[in-house]
């Protein structure tokens, strides 16, 4: 009967008859460790597959008022992807939106507000009204610039935001369904995806990417 001493000698013999052998098992079980370890500190928006830049997209969505809207639908669009915690970023986004993009038809900004917990029925039925009158707010704060502009136009029909309760808005961004980002992304006429951020772009950043898009 072999005792657990000879048992490790046994092992050990093994592995100086064929080193490569062993090299190769140490080498594959250090890669494992090493990927579940990186796996672990790596943040969420790295896991996920981000869209990709100059890649094209045909994205469709629905908003509040049941009007249906696409990246790819001859509009130059600016998606803002926002959780309601988050509105003033994507309050900051429509301000710095150029003038020129006011009222033309030809640009566009879709807002879609995610929620990050599944709620019920009833807890949708409550927020709903809420969402409206902040968009209703929001409205009135556009057709001010547009006054000043001179701009004879109701702005309330230019402003498009979807309601993502159940994450099948984001998750066309590839975005978690619990995933609380806020992104930011610029669609060309045809769909192409001309630039993103993870973050409020400045004025002079989302001029020169909208205007690029002529």
């Amino acid at each position: 009967m072999k005792t657990l001493i000879d048992a490790g000698q046994t092992g050990s013999c093994q592995c100086m008859t064929s080193p490569s052998i062993c090299l190769v098992v140490n080498l594959s079980a250090l890669q494992f460790f090493l990927f579940a370890e990186i796996a672990l500190f790596l943040p969420a928006a790295h896991l996920r597959g981000e869209l990709s830049s100059g890649t094209s997209y045909s994205l469709s969505f629905v908003d509040m008022a049941g009007n249906k809207v696409s990246t790819a639908d001859g509009h130059v669009n600016v998606l803002v992807l926002t959780t309601p915690a988050d509105r003033e970023k994507a309050r900051t986004v429509g301000d710095h939106v150029p003038d020129y993009c006011l009222g033309n038809p030809d640009y566009r900004m879709i807002t879609i507000i995610h929620f990050t917990r599944r709620l019920t029925a009833i807890g949708r039925k409550l927020i709903t009204p809420l969402v409206k009158r902040r968009v209703n707010e929001e409205a009135k704060r556009l057709q001010a610039r547009y006054n000043a502009k001179k701009i004879t136009r109701d702005a309330r029909t230019d402003i498009f935001t979807v309601i993502d309760f159940d994450g099948s808005a984001s998750s066309q961004l590839n975005e978690p369904a619990q995933s609380a980002s806020f992104r930011v992304l610029v669609f060309a006429r045809d769909g192409k995806l001309l630039a993103q951020w993870n973050d409020v772009p400045s004025a002079e950043q989302l001029t020169e990417v909208l205007t690029q898009s002529h």
